[in-house]
Parts: structure tokens; sequence; C-alpha cells
């Protein structure tokens, strides 16, 4: 079982995708702004995270980089999701300290492949 901090604000995607993981025996739990994503990504030291971008208060960007500076919270592999596809935005998610980038919306087989490859 893998386990996930999902960072996103958008109700339906945030339900539609937490389900989807759990139906593979995932254990997600959800953050709906930057600012809580954080928090609870210290607090729960998941294998995961899956970062939204247009987040309230602190976008998933500045959380990503807040994670990646976190020596408690660097290792752990940060996936990008947003609905900016282009190549501009992919390399700031990167710049950002992301791990990995998947455009919405998401392609539920190549985010399964994604998170496979970084954890290994």
């Amino acid at each position: 079982m893998v386990r996930i901090v999902m960072v996103e604000d958008n109700e339906l995607n945030r339900d539609m995708l937490s389900r989807r993981l759990a139906r593979r025996n995932h254990e997600v739990k959800c953050a709906v702004d930057g600012e809580q994503g954080v928090a609870m990504v210290k607090e729960e030291q998941p294998d995961i995270v899956l970062m939204g971008v247009s987040l309230p208060g602190i976008d998933g960007l500045e959380a990503t980089r807040q994670l990646k500076a976190a020596e408690a919270t660097a290792k752990i592999p940060i996936i990008v999701l947003t609905a900016h596809a282009m190549a501009e935005d992919r390399e700031r998610a990167f710049s950002a300290g992301a791990d990995g980038f998947c455009v919405k919306p998401i392609k539920f087989n190549e985010l399964i492949e994604l998170m496979a490859r970084l954890l290994g």
C-alpha cells in the first residue's frame, strides 16, 4: 500500500482521483490548500505527494519548494498535477523541485506508471 497526500482544491478532482487510488489499495489523505498540504506532508510523511498548482493561499509550486527545502520532507517524491500544459509550466514545476508532472485531465494509467517509477 502506497501512502499518498493529495493537495487539490477542486472537490470533484479530489474525490474522483482519491477514490480511484483507494480502489488500488492506496491510502490517500487530502489537503485543500498549500498550507494544509505542507503541514499534512510534514505530519504524515507519505510515500508520495500529488500536488495541485492553482491552490488557495500558497500555490502548489511554493508548497513544493517548502517541502523540498525541509530536511524531513526533501526526499518525498512530488508529482505536480496541473491543467497548465505548456513547456514553461513543466519547467517551472521541475524548477520548484517537482519529481514528476501530469497534465489535467489526469490520465490515470500514466499517473500510476509515473508513481511506480518514482517509488522504484
